[in-house]
């Protein structure tokens, strides 16, 4: 009896603490983020940017012999402003799939067609935003940073982005200030009806 007791006691407490580790909401984990110094961030936003896959969308790339390479004078630009893109079947698109341009840097969908933007320091890309302008951007999906203007649109993953905490947001941002400046105005989304 006394081993089923303490048996029973300690699937209760496992059980317990298994509850209430999964109970972490995105603001707890922000509230838990350690302060860094302006070295340590750009360093720490450095490895974020490097593995949380911006280059896969927002570095324009070429053919290489292992397939797609970024091009590095122009990462983390967007999509080219001169870029030219195959042409669209929208029938395919109608029928709910999704299309992705060779270089990854425009998606057409539903949606329309969206262009991954310039995230380097230029004032074309993020250069003349404020810290507080990326971090919304990032937790509540407004182009820009700025309220009133139009929704981050698919394949910008921001809905899993905006748990990241406050530090890593900021050491992204942190970061990116520090990438080379590409001028690239990359253009606006189009509507389906407009492909």
């Amino acid at each position: 009896m006394r081993n089923t007791f303490i048996i029973l006691s300690a699937i209760t407490a496992t059980v317990a603490i298994a509850v209430a580790s999964c109970n972490n909401t995105a603001a707890d984990n922000i509230a838990k983020a350690p302060k860094l110094d302006s070295a340590a961030m750009v360093e720490r936003g450095k490895y974020l940017v490097s593995t949380v896959g911006c280059d896969d969308c927002h570095s324009p790339k070429r053919m290489g012999p292992n397939g797609p390479e970024i091009i590095p004078e122009l990462r983390l630009s967007g999509f080219p402003h001169d870029g030219k893109l195959p042409p669209v079947d929208t029938n395919v698109v109608k029928k709910g799939w999704a299309l992705l341009a060779p270089d990854l840097t425009s998606a057409i969908g539903m949606w329309g067609q969206s262009f991954a933007a310039n995230i380097t320091g230029d004032d074309t890309g993020i250069g003349a935003w404020k810290e507080e302008q990326f971090i919304k951007a990032i937790r509540e999906g407004k182009s820009k940073g700025l309220d009133g203007t139009r929704p981050l649109l698919p394949p910008m993953p921001w809905p899993v982005y905006k748990n990241m905490t406050d530090e890593d947001l900021k050491s992204i941002f942190a970061y990116l200030k520090t990438v080379k400046p590409v001028e690239n105005i990359v253009p606006l989304p189009k509507g389906l009806s407009q492909l």
